[in-house]
C-alpha cells in the first residue's frame, strides 16, 4: 500500500480489533489512563447463546482490583473451587490463598456486556459491524484499513480477534501448535429424564468414556459435553439431533435432551503465537493462543493477558514508560500462556478412553489425595500461582499479593484506578516524583510480612524492601522517570 494514501495525524492512541472480553477489558484499562481508543468489533449483535463460562481466583481478583467484582457476582453462580483438573473430582484444599476462593459460573454474553459496559463508561468507543480488512504501519503509527474501505489512524494496533485473527495473520505471525486430533460437542439444554437416573448413568459412562459429563446448571437447564466421533460435517454448527446420535452411541440413551439454550462443538487444537508483539501492531487472548477449554481457562488467560498489557502499552502512550516496559508484555505472558498449552494437553490426555492414558488418571487421582498436589493444580488452573521473572528476591517477588486487610479497608480497594502502590510498613519511604502515576500507603498494621512492597498496577509485587535508594531504582524501572 502507499502509506501517502492514508490520513497521517492519528485519530486514536490504540485501536483495538475484537469487542470480546479481552478486547472490552483491554480497552477499559487503557481509558483509565485517558488513552484514546477504538474498539472494532466485526458482528453486528453481541452473542445471543447463553454459555456458561467459568471465571476463576485470579480474574476474580482482577474484578475487584477494577471495583467490578460486586457487578459481576450479581449475575453468576458461586461453586467451590475443586474438580477442575481433568474433571478428576477432587474438592478444593483448605486455605487457598485468595480472598476469593471459589468459581463464578456467569453467562457469557453476561460478562462481555458487562465488560464493554466498563469499557464505554470510562470512554471507550466501541463501533460495530466493522472489521479490519488490512494494516500498515510505520515509525509514527498503524494505518487500518476497514472491511468497508474506511481507513483510520492509530498510534498502535492490537488484536483481540480470536483464534482465527485477521491481525495475526496480515502480521505475519506464525501460529505453531497441533491441529485437532478429536471433536467435541457441548451445549445446554433441558433434559426428560429423573436427575437420579442420569447421575447413575454418568457415573456407568465415567467407566470408560471420560470425555463426558451430563451436569444440572439450575432451572432444568443441563450442560452437555460428549464426543463428536461418527456426527455430521465439522465445518458445520451442529444440531440437536447430533447430540441425540452421540449421547446413544456413549450411553446408550440422549436423556430425552431438548429445547436447547446453545450448541457448539470444540477441537483439541492447540497453538501458540510465536511473537506477541511486531512494532505496533500486539497480539492479546484466543489472536496469541488457542488450546481447548478443558479447564475452563479460556477466557481467563485473555482477560489476564488484557490486565498485564494494558498499563504498560498506555504508560507507552503517556510518555513515561521505560524503554523495555512494553517488551516486557510478551516476556510475562507468552511463558504462561505455554504453561496453559502444556497442561491443557495433559488434562487432554488424561480425558482419553485409551488404557495408558486411563492408568495415568487412576495414579494422579490418588496423588490429588495429597493436599500439594491437589493444591498445585488447583492454583495452576485457578492462575493464582504465576510468578514473572522478575530478578533474584524473595518469593513474593513477581508473585501477585493477595487482597489484604489496610487500614483503608481492603488493598484491592485502593487499585481501582489502576495505578501503582507503595504499600509502606516502615512510614519512612516515599513515591516522590513519580505520585502523579504511583500511589503511596503508610500503613504499619498492614498484613504483610515484610517492610514495604511495590505493587504494578496489575496487582504483581515488582519491589520489596525497606530501602529507599534501592526503591527509587525499581520506581525508574517500572514507572519511568520521576515528574520534575
Amino acid at each position: 500500500m502507499n502509506s501517502s494514501r492514508f490520513p497521517t495525524e492519528p485519530t486514536f492512541d490504540v485501536i483495538i480489533a475484537g469487542c470480546g472480553p479481552t478486547g472490552a477489558m483491554l480497552a477499559a484499562e487503557l481509558r483509565l489512563h485517558d488513552v484514546r481508543v477504538l474498539v472494532l468489533e466485526k458482528e453486528t449483535e453481541p452473542k445471543s447463546f447463553v454459555r456458561i463460562v467459568g471465571l476463576h481466583m485470579r480474574s476474580l481478583e482482577l474484578m475487584a482490583m477494577r471495583g467490578l467484582l460486586e457487578r459481576v457476582l450479581q449475575h453468576g453462580r458461586q461453586r467451590p473451587a475443586g474438580g477442575f483438573f481433568a474433571a478428576i473430582n477432587k474438592p478444593a484444599p483448605k486455605n487457598l490463598d485468595s480472598a476469593h476462593a471459589y468459581l463464578l459460573g456467569i453467562p457469557q454474553p453476561v460478562i462481555e456486556r458487562l465488560l464493554e459496559e466498563h469499557a464505554t463508561e470510562l470512554g471507550a468507543q466501541v463501533r460495530r459491524g466493522l472489521a479490519v480488512a488490512g494494516f500498515e504501519q510505520d515509525d509514527e503509527g498503524v494505518t487500518v484499513e476497514l472491511a468497508d474501505g474506511e481507513r483510520l489512524r492509530s498510534r498502535y494496533l492490537v488484536g483481540c480477534d480470536g483464534g482465527r485473527s485477521t491481525v495475526r495473520k496480515l502480521l505475519g505471525v506464525g501460529f505453531p501448535g497441533e491441529p485437532s486430533r478429536t471433536e467435541t460437542l457441548m451445549g445446554e439444554m433441558e433434559v426428560g429424564l429423573p436427575q437420579e437416573e442420569i447421575a447413575a448413568r454418568v457415573r456407568e459412562v465415567h467407566e470408560s468414556h471420560q470425555p463426558f459429563w451430563l451436569r444440572p446448571f439450575g432451572q432444568g437447564i443441563h450442560s452437555v459435553v460428549v464426543p463428536a466421533e461418527g456426527v455430521s460435517d465439522r465445518t458445520e454448527p451442529p444440531t440437536l439431533e447430533d447430540f441425540k446420535q452421540a449421547l446413544r452411541a456413549v450411553a446408550g440413551t440422549d436423556f430425552g435432551v431438548h429445547s436447547p439454550r446453545w450448541l457448539s462443538r470444540f477441537g483439541d487444537a492447540t497453538r501458540l503465537a510465536e511473537r506477541y508483539r511486531v512494532g505496533r501492531v500486539l497480539l492479546a487472548g484466543d489472536a496469541a493462543h488457542i488450546h481447548p477449554p478443558t479447564g475452563g481457562q479460556g477466557l481467563n488467560l485473555g482477560v489476564q493477558d488484557a490486565f498485564n498489557l494494558g498499563w504498560k502499552l498506555a504508560a507507552r502512550i503517556r510518555g513515561w514508560a521505560p524503554e523495555a516496559l512494553l517488551d516486557t508484555y510478551q516476556a510475562e505472558r507468552h511463558p504462561v500462556a505455554a504453561d496453559v498449552l502444556d497442561n491443557t494437553r495433559a488434562q487432554m490426555e488424561l480425558t482419553s478412553p485409551e488404557p495408558g492414558p486411563r492408568a495415568v488418571r487412576r495414579l494422579l487421582t490418588e496423588l490429588m489425595d495429597f493436599d500439594e498436589v491437589n493444591r498445585h493444580l488447583i492454583e495452576k488452573i485457578a492462575a493464582i500461582g504465576i510468578r514473572y521473572d522478575l530478578g533474584e528476591g524473595p518469593d513474593l517477588l513477581g508473585r501477585r499479593l493477595r487482597d489484604i486487610d489496610v487500614k483503608q479497608g481492603r488493598l484491592y480497594d485502593l487499585l481501582h484506578r489502576g495505578r501503582g502502590l507503595l504499600l509502606d510498613r516502615t512510614e519512612r519511604l516515599t513515591v516522590g516524583g513519580w505520585s502523579d502515576r504511583v500511589d503511596h500507603l503508610a500503613d504499619p498494621t498492614a498484613a504483610l510480612d515484610v517492610p514495604a512492597v511495590l505493587l504494578r498496577p496489575d496487582g504483581h509485587v515488582a519491589w520489596i524492601g525497606d530501602d529507599q535508594r534501592d526503591l527509587d531504582d525499581h520506581l525508574s524501572r517500572w514507572f519511568g522517570t520521576p515528574a520534575s
